[in-house]
């Protein structure tokens, strides 16, 4: 791939979806791109690059994106995010909420669903303590890929393996050949909805909880700040924001501050 055809890629991809593609990417541009550029009859990435910009909002160029942009995610990820929720976020929240009252949680660029699934479980084994208030999760992700991938609730041996209790993943799913399957109790507490975290998100609404974990590393800090004053924008007054644990929005927003000195959760400031 020559010097023009990566800069174009590269400009293409941070206007899409915020994503920054240094030089030294270069070899995860080849691994990931190559079977599309076999598959569209590409002479080399070039060519499929000149594909691209002869049609930025067509098909290929929608494959591009979602192929260059990291999917990875497991349930309960680092752990400590799910026991704050569990312990001190849901049922203060539902005691503010009250009886019949509902928490809106938003899993942002949430891949194939683990993240919403891991707090639809949450919610339901803490059930009792939140005094008949419901919580409702949104999952969006701007592969439809993905999506599609989270909203069947299957998957593989793998996937139950990495970070989900034995006694959730018998609780909560059941086998079906060499997959899992999310029973019907925890899928009816999560909707998915296809989202480009550089969009304004008032047409989502209101949330008191939103996990936006392992995301921003991605971006350089002019999209860090943008898409955290989008988050602010949409986060109720006693809200929780949820950062990876390599995030920070120090030097990046004046939207939020930390939360008692609980790593990776911020409220507004």
């Amino acid at each position: 791939m020559n010097v023009a055809s990566f800069s174009a890629l590269a400009e293409f991809l941070y206007a899409r979806s915020g994503l920054v593609l240094t030089p030294d990417k270069m070899y995860l541009v080849e691994t990931r791109l190559a079977p599309l550029m076999r598959r569209e009859g590409c002479a080399d990435l070039n060519a499929l690059v000149a594909k691209v910009k002869s049609a930025l909002s067509g098909p290929v160029a929608d494959e591009v994106v979602e192929l260059m942009t990291t999917n990875e995610t497991l349930f309960f990820r680092d752990g400590k995010p799910f026991d704050h929720l569990r312990q001190q976020v849901l049922p203060k929240l539902a005691a503010s909420r009250g009886p019949g009252g509902l928490i809106r949680v938003w899993s942002a660029a949430c891949s194939t669903g683990q993240e919403a699934y891991s707090v639809a479980m949450t919610a339901l084994e803490i059930a009792p303590s939140l005094g008949g208030c419901r919580v409702d999760i949104l999952g969006t992700d701007l592969s439809r890929d993905v999506l599609r991938r989270a909203e069947a609730g299957r998957f593989s041996q793998f996937e139950v393996q990495r970070g989900l209790p034995i006694t959730m993943l018998m609780k909560y799913f059941r086998k079906d050949g060499g997959e899992w399957v999310l029973k019907d109790q925890p899928r009816s507490l999560v909707s998915f909805r296809e989202w480009n975290l550089l969009k304004p998100p008032q047409t989502l609404g209101r949330f008191d909880v939103v996990l936006l974990r392992n995301v921003l590393i991605y971006f350089d800090q002019p999209t860090k700040t943008r898409v955290l004053d989008h988050v602010a924008s949409v986060l109720a007054e006693d809200g929780v924001l949820y950062l990876g644990g390599a995030e920070t929005v120090l030097g990046i927003s004046t939207r939020f501050q930390p939360l008692d000195g609980t790593p990776s959760a911020y409220v507004l400031a």
